[in-house]
């Protein structure tokens, strides 16, 4: 059976820093990233990363404050998040993909986790 699980979430002060994890079980996929969705909102891309590592894909809204790597040894993909701001504040999802392709599209990944919360406060 094939499962994502995150972990890394939590409640930080703005300009502060957190990682988030998530593991795969069950298969190895070609593609995994981060989608987040705040109250209100769609769930919309954040990062995705290929097997090889080679080619990674982020949100512009992230883009030089988050750093999404994977270590296929541990079938696991991170997502190191600096100078966190207010408007991170969201349930992470990580997401999985057969097809080598860093797509933004939600529709693009066959495999979700449960989801972990990041709240950034002011």
């Amino acid at each position: 059976q094939v499962q994502l699980g995150e972990s890394g979430g939590g409640l930080v002060q703005a300009g502060g820093s957190l990682r988030l994890s998530c593991a795969a079980a069950g298969r190895t996929f070609s593609t995994m990233g981060w989608f987040r969705q705040a109250p209100g909102k769609e769930r919309e891309f954040v990062s995705a990363i290929t097997w090889s590592g080679e080619n990674a894909g982020y949100a512009d809204s992230v883009k030089g404050r988050f750093t999404i790597s994977r270590d296929n040894a541990k079938n696991t993909v991170y997502l190191q998040m600096n100078r966190l701001k207010p408007e991170d504040t969201a349930v992470y999802y990580c997401a999985a993909s057969t097809i080598m392709t860093v797509s933004p599209r939600v529709g693009a990944y066959d495999y979700w986790g449960q989801g972990t919360q990041v709240t950034v406060s002011s």
